[in-house]
């Protein structure tokens, strides 16, 4: 590794498998409900069954690498669905925490907040709070932060000193981070130095699959000193050939979505 490289050979970065939340809120929005129904705060939503095969199909295609390759570093949201996706994927993989990965769960991956917005189906936030709807549909949301929620700005400044720590601890490591949907779009609106219209048209696109692998790797030809080039996006190989389902849904209220 030259001294001057600043980032860690490869950064994986996975959204969690299916969340029981993303089956609650399918429901609620099936049946016209202006609230989605869990009985647990965001926080401590679990995985669904799907959502722990997706995390050993995803572990399996890690496991299927050498052991050079393998991830050396794992990042977690400390949300329940997310942390469970990275331990199940170890398991799978055949990894051993003690000896054969550095395991961290880090508060500035958690999920996007939404404030009093959460749990609310999209005819729930235009019925308790209209006033929330037109205002998002004015400023998008880039910007819009409803009360005691995020924007994505707000989300953006957070992982700006994730990336802080991962250039500074982990130059030249193989990491893994497990997190969230927006998270995410946003580490790419970083890392690639989008502008708010292509991040957002790519989020309109497709949403990002349950257990997907978005990948980088190091090139010390791109820029002075080398830089993070984008190799996989929204990957879903590992799940299609261990025939687990993929799911896209997001966990953002439907509100939420452009």
């Amino acid at each position: 590794m030259s001294e001057e490289q600043k980032w860690p050979d490869v950064l994986w970065i996975v959204r969690h498998g299916q969340s029981a939340g993303n089956v609650a809120r399918d429901a609620a929005e099936a049946a016209g409900h202006p609230v989605i129904d869990l009985p647990m705060r965001d926080v401590d939503v679990p995985l669904s069954e799907l959502g722990q095969q997706q995390a050993f199909a995803l572990g399996r295609w890690f496991g299927q690498m050498p052991d050079e390759a393998k991830p050396t570093i794992i990042l977690s949201s400390p949300y329940l669905r997310a942390q469970e996706t990275a331990r199940l994927a170890l398991d799978a993989a055949g990894m051993d925490l003690t000896s054969d990965v550095t395991f961290v769960t880090d508060e500035r991956l958690r999920e996007k907040e939404f404030g009093v917005l959460d749990r609310l189906t999209r005819a729930g936030v235009r019925q308790k709070y209209p006033e929330q709807a037109e205002i998002r549909t004015i400023l998008g949301k880039f910007y819009h932060r409803p009360p005691g929620g995020e924007s994505w700005c707000d989300v953006i400044l957070r992982l700006r000193s994730v990336i802080d720590t991962i250039t500074r601890d982990y130059r030249g490591e193989r990491v893994l981070i497990v997190a969230h949907q927006v998270v995410v779009n946003c580490f790419r609106y970083l890392l690639e130095r989008m502008s708010e219209e292509e991040i957002l048209t790519l989020d309109k696109e497709k949403d990002v699959a349950n257990c997907s692998v978005t990948a980088y790797e190091f090139d010390p030809t791109l820029g002075r000193h080398g830089k993070l080039s984008l190799k996989l996006f929204n990957f879903v190989a590992p799940l299609e050939e261990a025939g687990a389902p993929v799911t896209r849904k997001p966990d953002a209220p439907v509100a939420a979505k452009g």
